[in-house]
C-alpha cells in the first residue's frame, strides 16, 4: 500500500505534463466572457420575470 503512493505520484505528474494548460490572455478573456454572459443572461432574465409579473397581476385585478 505504501510503495503505491509514489507510484500514484509519479503518474499524477506524467499526466499533468501532457495537459495544455491555457495562457493567462486565455484565462483573463474567457473570465470576462464569463462575467459578460452572467449579466447579459441576468438582464435577461429579470426582464423576462418582470414582464410575466405585470401579466399576472393584470390578469388578477381583472378577476378580483
Amino acid at each position: 500500500m505504501i510503495r503505491a503512493v509514489p507510484e500514484f505520484a509519479r503518474q499524477v505528474r506524467a499526466e499533468t505534463n501532457k495537459v495544455s494548460w491555457p495562457t493567462r490572455r486565455e484565462t483573463v478573456t474567457t473570465g470576462v466572457m464569463v462575467v459578460l454572459m452572467t449579466l447579459i443572461l441576468g438582464i435577461f432574465f429579470f426582464a423576462v420575470d418582470s414582464v410575466f409579473s405585470r401579466i399576472v397581476q393584470a390578469l388578477l385585478s381583472t378577476l378580483g
